[in-house]
């Protein structure tokens, strides 16, 4: 009992750990020009601030993993504190810290890739009026441009594989820069961290009714220091697109013409984004067959809007790089030891073989996890939006339509990305958003493991400015460790599919599905109340 006394409790391990893994990647930002942070020119008076103190690759290096280890630590002990209530943690300072966290990593340097630069100089060849499409960045005005010419390897001759609505983000943060260099990063990182925060206010108004769920959103996003590491300090536009498709999602039963109009921005963001669409059609499939059918069209009325004369911006080659992109295998990827081996007797060929087949085991995985998380509540309250009642969607109510959208959401985002051969440690912020919403399961400390041994996997980040020794134990670590991890994450989430373990039905009076998809009353599970008011 004494050494259960002595025990730090888990909500303070949360804070101080989260505090670290986040103060922690920022002080190497702000060391400046690194194996880590690409580096911005000469200083100015307005952000980015650096210090150009350039570090070494081995420091900068054993600082990040330390900080992702902190940050798994923090996020574990963050849903350990969940279970026992936050009540000491109010929303007021939760969106203080959060805040504070973004204003702080939105004025430092971007770190861990250089994939800010290619969006920038996407942005600003399409502000002047060229085609991001089929330019080559490197070479685009001599390879002089201040903003352009910083792209950095090996993306120096690679045109924007990236959607029109995400070019014209990029072109807004461009234009905002006018030529300079930092500004424009800045402004770019301001894009970003509004919308890492448009996401956790979402999360935030749809279980707002339930405390418990509350506190588990601001654990697995607002105050994730892995998410704000990778998606507001890396500048990923990935939050910019789970920013539009989870407002559309929490809009979706009631909204049909904002949910269409976000929707829509998100699959013109990031086409895999796509998949919230067909999570917002699996929630809405118990609607009478009329109705189902005048909503979707407006739905889909409102996506056009945005997406036709988002494209004819954008023109016929905003698709050309689509089918080489299909075609790569990130190092850290379970297919890579398949690649590894193969690719030397088969050549390139086998390239094209694994994509479809990627998708026909992720598809068969998706369904698996539809039929093992069709009983999992979520924290959205059965009467979301607020005040609103059943019968208006043929005897369903908003909230368990919500509900179902996300658990399609999380299904087809898991099973997106535990198969596809490419795959990068930001790609995660679209599974953590629906993660968020649902109550604990194997998926919690699955989704964690994949992403803290893609944080690791990826330090320092850029593929330059490496020592010999350090770019031995990291590319070491990420070709031949961390596919196997990677691996064991995938087999794991397959068994629990398979597997229905006790541990995961624990309350005797679980709902099923047609209780929750139907809106009739709901029992609590566990210490979540699908059917709470708001």
């Amino acid at each position: 009992m004494s050494s259960t006394r002595r025990r730090p409790p888990p909500g303070l391990v949360f804070c101080c750990a989260g505090v670290l893994s986040v103060l922690l990647p920022a002080g190497v930002a702000v060391a400046g020009d690194s194996a880590a942070v690409p580096g911005l020119g000469p200083a100015t008076w307005y952000p980015s601030w650096d210090l150009g103190l350039h570090p070494g690759s081995g420091l900068v290096s054993v600082v990040l993993a330390i900080a992702a280890g902190l940050g798994a630590v923090a996020i574990r002990a963050g849903l350990l504190a969940v279970r026992s209530g936050l009540t000491w943690l109010s929303p007021r300072a939760v969106l203080v810290a959060a805040g504070a966290a973004v204003l702080l990593l939105t004025v430092l340097p971007p770190l861990g890739s250089a994939d800010h630069l290619s969006y920038l100089a996407y942005g600003r060849i399409a502000a002047a009026g060229d085609d991001p499409y089929v330019v080559d960045p490197g070479t685009w005005r001599g390879g002089t441009d201040p903003v352009a010419g910083a792209i950095q390897p090996p993306w120096q001759h690679t045109p924007s594989v990236y959607g029109p609505v995400s070019t014209a983000a990029q072109v807004l943060a461009a234009w905002a820069g006018d030529g300079s260099l930092r500004l424009t990063v800045w402004f770019w990182q301001i894009i970003c961290g509004l919308a890492f925060l448009a996401v956790a206010l979402t999360l935030d108004r749809l279980t707002r009714g339930n405390p418990q769920a509350r506190a588990r959103t601001w654990v697995l996003w607002t105050l994730n220091p892995l998410l704000l590491g990778q998606v507001v300090l890396g500048g990923h536009l990935d939050v910019i697109a789970v920013a539009f498709a989870i407002g559309a999602l929490a809009l979706a039963s009631t909204r049909p013409v904002w949910a269409g109009l976000l929707i829509g921005a998100a699959v013109g963001s990031k086409v895999t984004i796509g998949l919230f669409a067909l999570a917002i059609l699996w929630g809405l499939r118990h609607r009478p067959l009329p109705q189902l059918a005048r909503h979707l069209g407006v739905m889909a009325l409102a996506g056009l809007a945005v997406l036709v004369p988002a494209h004819l911006w954008s023109g016929p080659h905003t698709y050309d790089r689509l089918h080489e992109a299909s075609r790569q295998v990130s190092l850290a990827s379970p297919w890579r030891l398949l690649t590894n081996e193969l690719d030397p007797v088969f050549g390139s060929g086998l390239r094209d073989v694994i994509g479809p087949v990627a998708m026909g085991l992720g598809a068969v995985l998706v369904l698996l996890l539809l039929r093992r998380m069709r009983e999992v509540p979520t924290g959205i309250p059965a009467d979301y939006p607020a005040g609103a009642s059943g019968g208006a969607s043929g005897g369903a109510s908003g909230g368990a339509e919500t509900a179902s959208m996300a658990r399609a959401a999380l299904a087809l985002g898991v099973g997106w990305l535990l198969t596809t051969p490419y795959s990068l440690p930001w790609y995660d912020s679209m599974v953590w958003a629906p993660l968020a919403l649902l109550t604990p399961t194997l998926l919690d400390g699955a989704l964690l493991a994949r992403l803290f041994v893609l944080v690791v996997a990826y330090v320092p980040g850029r593929v330059v400015g490496m020592s010999e020794p350090v770019e031995a134990i990291t590319l070491g670590f990420r070709r031949s460790v961390a596919p196997w991890l990677e691996l064991a994450v995938v087999v794991t989430v397959l068994a629990w599919t398979c597997l229905r373990w006790k541990e995961f039905r624990r309350s005797e009076g679980q709902s099923t599905m047609d209780d929750v998809e139907h809106g009739r009353s709901a029992s609590p599970v566990g210490k979540f109340d699908v059917g709470s008011a708001e």
